[in-house]
């Protein structure tokens, strides 16, 4: 079965954007595209009492808007180049974005979901926006991708995966990591950031770090040691020493970080992305 991508859409720039990493990320991969714009109708929420209904004139304009937002949006996209190993569909409809966002994963089978970090409205002084955060913290189905602003797509040749060895990994968490690895020859750097800076492990731990190297056998992986006060700063040095392309994060609750991206957690770790976030779940 062909490669099912979720690319949810607000319009902007930063949207866009992720769209077109997402086809050159998996250009070589027979995929279907989903472009879901998930539109809202001002001064009314889902939680209202009374929801506007199909037919009535606020919803039929918010429809019709979200509808010809998505004709001008596909205009765009038939300018990148033309693949034919791609198929697009487009959704739009009233809904919250989880909402919507889990509607698509139940009916189409969605293996993974490509989005900017930041959608219209988000505010300069925010790292994440908050649809992002949310479709991050909530969404457990399928992986997520966040496309930095203005990130030009480049060829994944260094991926680096921050882990603590806490708990067992999965083939199945890491199984799209794997993918980009092997699809570009991309060299995984297993990554253990040491607050004691020992770098000492449990038995358990290294049980762990045993059984992810099983999993990784058959990709370029290398593993390292890294002392750090903070996770962030330690994951950025590491970008820049090795010029990595993407940070992959298995998010596991109330591990490692818990999530990096739930809110109080983006402030203390101060995590500004310079590169493509991957973000896997732990099942």
């Amino acid at each position: 079965m062909d490669k099912r991508v979720l690319l949810p859409t607000d319009y902007s720039k930063n949207a866009l954007n992720a769209i077109r990493y997402a086809l050159e990320l998996y250009k070589n991969v027979r995929c279907d595209f989903y472009i879901l714009n998930a539109f809202h109708i001002s001064g009314y929420t889902l939680d209202s009492m009374r929801v506007p209904e199909s037919g009535e004139p606020y919803y039929e304009a918010a429809k019709q808007e979200s509808e010809e937002g998505m004709e001008k949006l596909m205009q765009m996209v038939k300018l990148h180049p033309q693949n034919d190993k791609h198929e697009f569909h487009t959704i739009t409809t009233f809904n919250s974005l989880t909402g919507a966002i889990r509607n698509v994963i139940d009916k189409k089978d969605i293996d993974i979901i490509v989005m900017g970090t930041k959608g219209i409205t988000e505010s300069k002084a925010r790292i994440f926006g908050t649809n992002t955060v949310n479709v991050m913290e909530q969404i457990k189905e399928c992986p997520v991708i966040a496309v930095p602003n203005n990130y030009m797509f480049k060829t994944p040749r260094e991926i680096v995966f921050p882990t603590d060895y806490k708990a067992p990994f999965k083939k199945k968490e890491i199984g799209d990591l794997i993918e980009i690895s092997k699809l570009y020859d991309a060299r995984i750097n297993v990554v253990h950031i040491d607050k004691d800076k020992d770098g000492k492990l449990s038995r358990k731990e290294n049980a762990n770090k045993e059984l992810l190297q099983e999993i990784l056998q058959g990709t370029d992986y290398e593993m390292h040691f890294l002392p750090a006060d903070k996770i962030s700063s330690g994951i950025n040095k590491f970008i820049d020493n090795h010029g990595c392309d993407m940070v992959a994060f298995l998010n596991k609750k109330h591990l490692f970080f818990g999530s990096i991206l739930s809110n109080p957690l983006v402030k203390k770790i101060g995590y500004e992305p310079k590169v493509p976030i991957l973000e896997l779940n732990d099942n």
